[in-house]
């Protein structure tokens, strides 16, 4: 993929660039025509509608969009843990009907057995999954895949006695000691503070260019989903959710973050992605009311302006009420909003809170001073 600019994202470009690669690709786990229908007391919900996706072996990819917009529930189907409504999910041509341990999943609540240590957690996997292997081999591979993570001499902890990264690198081991096929992560480090964050990023990377699992992980992060994966698939708003676009990442491996985020295309992909989200796809509390989700001229040159930041209030003109900003306190560098002191007890000074984040009851006093 060569350096974007806006005549090269339009929507019939990307359609074609995406065409071309799934052509070079032989598909490893599809994803065909899938919905996912509940039933509820006011009638049939559509979480997703007419999802497909190829995956080829050895690719990662990361999928991200707003919360219920049936992202987990696309990956319960993948791991076996629900059936489709329509289409099918197939790994190797083998059509995915129940959990089996050719696919793990790793979840944002680590789910260890507060009872067992680092060790028997993962030892329980690898006996699951290998009956047949003596007591030393499996003690081997437990050994081995917690020495991957960084975990010999907390073997014997409990998940008490660990850090949250610790716990998540646990289920890592867990998830890898059985050579799944295909990993698949739920918003695995969504609840680590960023410098662990970043920590794990860094060994998932090194775990993945050593083993080349096929991965399927869910973020909410954007940079996290530029540094680590080859696709990153961004979902419409729920329900009746479906894949919006497909971005290829073209940073090559092994990426080192400081080369990645130096790189101008970092920021016109960003800008891309936080435009699909915030402006084209933005979250509105009422589920009658979708955002209009074509990319107007106008759009695509205000998300692809080269070194731009996207600032709240060009992203939320959907929802006015809802983020009233007063033109002042967003000046000529759109990633920082200036607060007035007395709401910013800790630093009166500047406070780079985003705008979003500002409570109704702030807003509504920003802008009765007008």
């Amino acid at each position: 993929m060569q350096s974007l600019t806006s005549a090269s994202l339009t929507q019939k470009t990307k359609n074609s660039k995406l065409e071309a690669s799934n052509s070079r690709r032989e598909p490893f786990l599809e994803i065909e025509s899938v919905s996912k229908v509940y039933a509820t007391p006011t009638g049939p919900y559509t979480v997703l509608n007419d999802v497909s996706l190829n995956v080829a072996e050895g690719e990662f990819i990361c999928i991200i969009g707003h919360s219920g917009c049936g992202k987990s529930t696309l990956l319960n189907m993948v791991a076996g843990f629900s059936t489709p409504t329509g289409g099918e999910v197939r790994l190797q041509n083998r059509r995915i009907a129940k959990p089996g341990p050719d696919r793990m999943m790793v979840f944002q609540n680590y789910c260890l057995l507060p009872w067992k240590t680092a060790f028997e957690n993962v030892y329980l996997a690898v006996k699951t999954a290998y009956p047949e292997k003596s007591h030393a081999e499996k003690v081997a591979i437990v050994e081995e895949h917690l020495a991957m993570v960084g975990l010999t001499e907390a073997a014997n902890k409990r998940p008490g006695q660990m850090s949250g990264g610790m716990k998540q690198r646990v289920a890592i081991a867990r998830a890898l000691a059985i050579r799944p096929q295909v990993l698949i992560l739920d918003e695995p480090f969504g609840a680590l503070d960023a410098i662990t964050k970043e920590e794990l990023q860094e060994e998932l990377l090194q775990i993945w260019s050593e083993h080349r699992v096929t991965v399927l992980m869910i973020t909410h992060d954007i940079d996290e989903a530029l540094f680590l994966a080859d696709r990153l698939v961004m979902m419409t708003n729920g329900p009746s959710a479906k894949i919006g676009e497909v971005l290829e990442i073209p940073f090559k491996r092994p990426r080192v973050r400081s080369q990645v985020m130096d790189d101008p295309r970092y920021r016109e992909l960003r800008n891309y992605a936080l435009d699909f989200l915030f402006h084209r796809f933005a979250h509105s509390e009422d589920p009658s009311s979708t955002a209009d989700a074509t990319p107007s001229p106008k759009r695509a040159g205000l998300a692809l302006k080269a070194g731009a930041a996207l600032c709240p209030t060009q992203l939320c003109r959907n929802q006015p009420a809802r983020l009233p900003i007063p033109a002042q306190f967003c000046p000529s560098q759109p990633a920082r909003y200036p607060i007035p002191a007395q709401l910013c007890r800790n630093q009166p000074a500047r406070y780079p809170i985003p705008a979003q984040l500002l409570h109704r009851q702030l807003l509504t006093l920003l802008c009765s001073k007008n």
